[in-house]
């Protein structure tokens, strides 16, 4: 199995985090939040697949949420905005889950379960989890962190947020997926 990515790709990953999220966390004002029109969904590309294993052993498979909107999370432990983030994830998953979304979580920390699955016995997640490997941060173009996919119920990509997300504007994007998936 790879890690993601190699040592001096996560060292620049990380530090490119630190300092995006440093002005939040120094008190010294709020990063913009980041925002992504939804793709119009003729011009949607399908969505890199991926089948990983969870804490607990099974395969999460992107295949097996087709006809959901999924929401792919990428985020680590040491990452201050995904951690500020992952408390929205959670109500995105209990406010839609009943209407056709999944939440997936894909964690980049280079130790792997051997990190994530301290946190989570923390910070438990009502989503499933996954250790991101490289061929799937590579697939997703993954350059800083957080970032988060929607994937339409199609299994196409719908928008990309590269930072901290705009809740709002994303809950928008999630609720409009949720509808134009219902009413093709």
């Amino acid at each position: 199995m790879t890690s993601f990515p190699r040592r001096s790709a996560l060292r620049s990953v990380r530090l490119f985090a630190f300092l995006a999220a440093a002005p939040f966390v120094a008190g010294a004002g709020r990063s913009p939040a980041a925002t992504a029109p939804l793709t119009p969904a003729a011009e949607r590309s399908a969505a890199p697949t991926f089948s990983l294993e969870n804490a607990s052993g099974r395969a999460v498979s992107l295949d097996d949420y087709r006809g959901e909107v999924v929401v792919l999370n990428f985020w680590a432990t040491w990452c201050h905005g995904c951690k500020a983030e992952l408390p929205w994830f959670v109500q995105f998953e209990k406010r839609y889950g009943s209407r056709g979304l999944t939440v997936v979580g894909a964690s980049t920390d280079a130790e792997g379960w051997q990190k994530v699955r301290p946190f989570l016995a923390k910070k438990p997640l009502n989503y499933p989890v996954v250790i991101a490997d490289e061929n799937l941060t590579k697939a997703y173009g993954l350059e800083s962190m957080p970032m988060t996919v929607l994937i339409d119920r199609q299994g196409r990509v719908a928008a990309t947020y590269r930072g901290v997300i705009d809740r709002a504007a994303c809950d928008r994007a999630i609720q409009t997926l949720l509808l134009e998936s219902a009413n093709p």
